[in-house]
């Protein structure tokens, strides 16, 4: 029993010391954490515990620079806490490196471990590396590679078509009274790179051909519109059926690059007593749309945009009746889009179906004057509110006349140099 009381005494100094010990492990403050852009001064690396007063020290990592006004030391508090938490050490920034001719790139970041991404414009190929990295370099930082180059990507010269020129084709004149030549395909092509940065053309060249349709007749139907003969390319032509007949087929047809109508001639078919031709619907469609409708069937005529009945409503359903009738049909009435005028064209001039005032579904056929070029379609359609579709096109002046232009000036030069030198040094008084 003796020695069992003698245990705890000797057991005390030992608990005294392990809680002296944990009192001074828990009056500390933290060892700081890892930072990322800087680390404790070799000094302080190794030790564990900072009691209250201890200052400690920082030095920027390698990338990294101090902020100006931010100190570098951190003291433990009485609260246990650092001083100071907030980030110090910045990341550098690489230069600049100049702007890429020809191509481009974000220089919106520059500072160390951001990368440049560049890239070259339409028709040039890099050369160089296509993305550089801001690392450390000599005790700073700077890009990984040079900056790239953008080199143009070469074709081979631009094909020669027959009877034309290059590099904006035109078809050669011919001599009066020969048959034109007409340019079939784009005018201009440009010089474009492949998948492998290669240099090819953007389209194959035009060609220059002769271009003619025979005179389009349509049995037991009449042309109304394009009386024009010969019918050269691109010329329109429009037809309707006599009384009695029906269109199969369309309309409005046009000459062709192979010397054939696009579409193909309609024909009028006879219209029997059990078959409605389809109703002329003025600022209107129908639904479904066909060139005739058997007795009893019916049809829905769907107004225009901004068009109605004369009830309000914008649709209605007729039903063909005896004797190739639809009874009596509404118009669609068109208030706003009525009077449509004549569109202004610089340099050109509307040569069929001109009007004082259009109404909607009108068509009139443009042309440039001589030296120009025309923009666009040449046939056009008034949909209301002064707007035509396809829009309305517009004359450029030819490429010809451009290539004369400088020596027209050039002649003006020298006519008013050698009416000055006249005037200086042979005219006299008198």
């Amino acid at each position: 029993m003796g020695r069992l009381s003698v245990l705890p005494v000797l057991l005390l100094p030992v608990l005294l010391l392990w809680q002296l010990g944990g009192a001074r492990a828990e009056g500390t403050c933290p060892k700081p954490e890892r930072q990322q852009n800087a680390e404790l001064n070799e000094t302080f690396r190794e030790i564990q515990d900072f009691p209250p007063g201890t200052k400690i020290s920082f030095i920027c990592r390698p990338g990294y620079v101090k902020v100006p006004g931010k100190s570098l030391t951190w003291t433990c508090g009485d609260d246990l806490q650092w001083s100071q938490t907030s980030v110090f050490c910045t990341a550098r920034e690489c230069k600049y490196p100049g702007p890429l001719e020809n191509g481009y790139f974000d220089p919106t970041d520059l500072t160390f471990g951001s990368k440049l991404t560049f890239h070259c414009n339409e028709g040039y190929r890099l050369l160089g590396k296509g993305e550089i990295s801001c690392d450390i370099k000599n005790g700073g930082v700077d890009w990984s590679g040079a900056l790239p180059y953008c080199e143009i990507i070469p074709c081979e010269p631009p094909p020669k078509i027959a009877n034309g020129d290059s590099v904006t084709y035109r078809c050669l004149d011919v001599p009066k009274g020969s048959d034109p030549f007409f340019l079939i395909g784009p005018d201009t092509i440009h010089c474009t790179s492949d998948a492998h940065s290669n240099g090819v053309w953007s389209e194959p060249p035009p060609e220059c051909r002769v271009v003619k349709c025979e005179d389009p007749r349509v049995e037991n139907g009449r042309k109304i519109s394009g009386f024009g003969f010969p019918y050269r390319y691109k010329d329109s032509v429009v037809f309707e059926c006599n009384q009695g007949y029906v269109m199969v087929g369309a309309q409005v047809i046009t000459c062709g690059e192979n010397n054939t109508w696009d579409p193909p001639l309609p024909t009028c078919e006879k219209i029997s007593p059990e078959v409605c031709p389809a109703p002329k619907v003025p600022n209107g469609a129908l639904i479904p749309g066909k060139p005739a409708y058997a007795k009893g069937e019916t049809v829905q005529i769907r107004c225009n945009a901004g068009c109605s009945f004369p009830d309000g409503s914008t649709e209605v359903t007729v039903t063909c009746q005896e004797q190739s009738s639809w009874g009596a049909l509404q118009h669609c009435t068109c208030e706003s889009e009525g009077s449509g005028s004549t569109p202004v064209i610089s340099y050109g001039r509307v040569i069929d179906g001109q009007k004082s005032s259009y109404s909607v579904g009108d068509f009139i056929t443009i042309e440039c004057y001589t030296g120009y070029t025309l923009n666009g379609e040449a046939r056009i359609q008034y949909i209301g509110n002064n707007q035509w579709v396809p829009a309305v096109p517009t004359c450029q002046l030819s490429a010809f006349f451009f290539s004369l232009l400088p020596k027209v000036i050039v002649v003006v030069v020298v006519l008013l140099a050698a009416f000055w030198i006249y005037k200086k040094f042979f005219s006299q008084n008198g």
